[in-house]
Formats: C-alpha cells, structure tokens, sequence
C-alpha cells in the first residue's frame, strides 16, 4: 500500500514501507546475488552462510540490491495505482531501515502539470495567403534558366563583374603566410562576396596567365581571431575566364525541362504548384497562430525539470543534423566562443514554448474527446514504413505492443486540425501585408 502527498510546484511525495518479512526475503534475494563477492577466513569464496555474511561485514553490504528488490516494484505499483504522470527522476528517501524493523521511505517526484484551459474553440487567428504571380511564376523561370545554364570560357577580354575566374592564390600577413590562405585552382564567381570584401572587386580588369598582388584588410569581426582588422597580400595567377550562357525561354526550353510541349502549358503548371504550395503555407502559418492564440490563453505551471528535459532532446536534434553534414555542437560552439551553459539558456524560452504547447494541446485533445483509430495507425505505419523502406505489415509486428508514440503524434495532428478548423480566420495587418509584398 502507498499514500500520496501533493506539494507546490507539481511535487508529489510518494510514502511506501516494507515490513520485516518482506526485507529479509530482499536481503536473501540480494546474498544470492552477491555471495561470490564475499570472503570469509575458513569458508571458501561464495560458500559463508547468509548470517555469519551479514556478521562479519555488516547487514548494510546488502542494502544496496535489497532496497532495488523492495523500491523498484513498489514505486511502480504506486504511480500506476494513483495514476501518476512522472516526469522526473524519483529521488529516494529512507527514513527507517533493517531486518527487524522493516523499510519505510518515502520517493519524491515531479509530475505532469494540469492544465487551465481557456478559450480553445473558436480562437481567432490571422490568416495569411502570399497569392502567386507572373513575377512570381517569371522568377522560378530564370532559377531554371540559371540552373540549366552552362559555363563557356572566355578569351579576348579582361575579367568583367558577373564572370566566373579559376586563380590560385595566397595570401600573407606581414610576408608571412599564414593558414587556410591558399588554393589552387579554385573557382569564384565575381560580384557573389564570397570572399573579403574588396577581393573580388580586385580581379577586375586582368586577363587570362596574369600574375598580380592585391590587398585587402580582413574584417573586425573575421571569425580567425589572428587576421581580424589585419592587412593582408594575396598573390594572384589567373587561368580562365568563364561566363554561364543560359538556355533561351521558349517552347523547346519547355521540353527539356518538364513534361510539357509549351512554355506557356508549363508556366501554367508552375503557377498551379506555386498556389498549391501557398496554400500548404497559408495554412500552416495559420494552425500555428491558432496554436499560439490556443497556448496563450492556458494557464500551466510548467516544472522546470520539464523544460530541461526538452532542452536535452533539442540539443540532441541540433547534434543530429549537424553530424549528418560532418559537423559537431561543441565544436561549433567553441568556435562560436560560447560554452554549453549560455547555448542552453539561449534556447530555454523556446524549449519553455514547446513543452507549453505540448501540454495545452495534450489538454485540447482529452477536451475535445480526440483518439488515434487503428485505422489511423495502420495509415501512419503505412506511411513510416513506404519511407524507411520497409513492408507495412513487418512495421505493424514491430510496434504491436508498443505503438503509443505513434498514436500520440496522431491525436495531436488531429488535434490540431479540429482547432484549426473551428477557429475563425481574420485579415493580416496592414504593416504585415507590406512585409510581406516587400519579401516576394
């Protein structure tokens, strides 16, 4: 039997206790376990008795496995008789121990905050739909024009803004070279400031196997802490000049690239799939102003063990994707000159954010009486399966006892959608309409 006590905070004080039979049969269970640790002079190793065990090194040797045997299924059968959401570590505490009297302790925890729903259905939130256009539609043109572009070289002319050049350089500070300043063969793209600034500016005007100097002076705020504000030298030894000749915008250009026999039947199927994709957009920005509007209105007292936990798992998912492109955290960081310490408490207000959310929609959800079907859960295997590879029916044996992840993404996508859906869409202000027009 366990009694619960609720503190401030979300904190739940868990009093459990064991009665002398029961600590003894964990003792023994815990000399089973350890006997072949301990040595007694005229017993060979793991042949000393229970009792003469506990009298030479004390009772206490066997605590440690003994309270595991007693605290674990105890602990367990409490949360699930009180019905505890826990999402912290349990911290134990042990106020009376020993064969003769028993285990009685209590297990202080953290668990999931209630929610204060406030105005959930019918929220209004703005809606905001960029329409596609000519421009827009002329735009992706020239992408696929300059995409579909190939380079030719150029002779008879110096290097002009817009050119692409292939040089060798190096560069040095005060005569001497110093790192990552040299390359061969390289190609840059004149007018694209990738370079220092004043560096590509510099190649203007000379021709194909000239060899020059030029200077430039590296920025304040250069990210090598040695060439920050210094001047510095780059030899120069330019082998080529190339420009893009780009593809004519006509019927044939069509062809090559789609399925269509026209520019003007392609254009029109850009204009389709531009408006498609706004319209994705649209209403993706607006289920995230719904959900915002939503979360606001809700009163939570989020545990802060809450938030560091979902500080790790964005650190994580920020590990992740840089290793996938041969990157490392904290190897970033510290080329950054930031420690762990001020990267996480650079992300707490969005962690805060998620975690808020979560919760208010795990409330709308029970609200609104939302379930995952297992026929939802069949469609999303179906679609976790098609993109790992694997058959449905393979994915749905691995996941058969275990399929709660699944289903709680979907209550919440349907949740989402049911919110969305009762809300009432409103005009975007007028500041940002012309915030808008001045991105497109």
């Amino acid at each position: 039997m366990s009694s619960v006590e609720k503190k401030d905070n979300n904190i739940v004080v868990i009093s459990l206790e064991a009665s002398p039979e029961e600590f003894k049969d964990a003792l023994q269970k815990s000399f089973n376990k350890n006997k072949n640790r301990f040595q007694i002079p005229g017993f060979r190793k793991g042949k000393a008795p229970f009792n003469l065990v506990k009298q030479y090194y004390g009772e206490g040797v066997l605590y440690d496995d003994a309270i595991d045997y007693v605290v674990n299924p105890a602990y367990t059968a409490a949360i699930k008789e009180h019905d505890l959401k826990v999402v912290s570590r349990p911290e134990l505490d042990i106020q009376e121990i020993g064969d003769d009297k028993g285990i009685k302790y209590t297990i202080t925890v953290t668990v999931k905050p209630e929610v204060e729903l406030g105005q959930y259905e019918g929220v209004e939130a703005e809606y905001r739909f960029n329409a596609p256009s000519d421009e827009t539609v002329e735009a992706e043109l020239k992408r696929l024009q300059d995409r579909n572009g190939r380079m030719v070289p150029v002779e008879g002319r110096a290097v002009e803004n817009g050119d692409t050049v292939t040089i060798d350089y190096e560069g040095f500070v005060d005569g001497v070279a110093f790192e990552g300043g040299k390359d061969e063969g390289h190609d840059l793209k004149i007018g694209s400031n990738s370079f220092i600034p004043g560096f590509e500016e510099q190649l203007i005007g000379h021709n194909i196997d000239e060899e020059f100097p030029i200077t430039v002076t590296f920025p304040e705020d250069y990210h090598a802490e040695n060439l920050k504000g210094k001047e510095a030298t780059f030899q120069i030894k330019l082998h080529a000049i190339k420009v893009k000749e780009l593809p004519e915008l006509d019927d044939d250009f069509a062809k090559d690239v789609s399925e269509f026999d026209t520019l003007d039947e392609y254009k029109a199927d850009i204009l389709k799939t531009q408006k498609e994709q706004a319209e994705k957009s649209a209403q993706e920005r607006f289920e995230n102003e719904v959900v915002r509007v939503v979360s606001e209105n809700a009163k939570v007292d989020i545990p802060e063990c809450m938030v560091d936990t979902e500080i790790d798992s964005m650190i994580d998912e920020q590990n992740y994707r840089m290793r996938s492109q041969g990157l490392d955290l904290n190897m970033y960081l510290k080329y950054m000159g930031q420690t762990m310490e001020e990267y996480r408490a650079g992300i707490r207000t969005m962690a805060e954010t998620r975690v808020r959310t979560q919760l208010v929609l795990e409330a709308c959800g029970k609200a609104m009486n939302i379930e995952a079907t297992d026929a939802d859960v069949e469609e999303e295997a179906e679609k976790i399966s098609a993109q790992y590879g694997m058959k449905k029916e393979d994915f749905m044996a691995r996941i058969k006892d275990n399929d709660a992840f699944i289903r709680e993404s979907i209550v919440g996508r349907k949740t989402v959608e049911a919110l969305a859906e009762k809300a009432v869409k409103t005009e975007p202000k007028e500041e940002e309409k012309k915030e808008e027009k001045t991105e497109e």
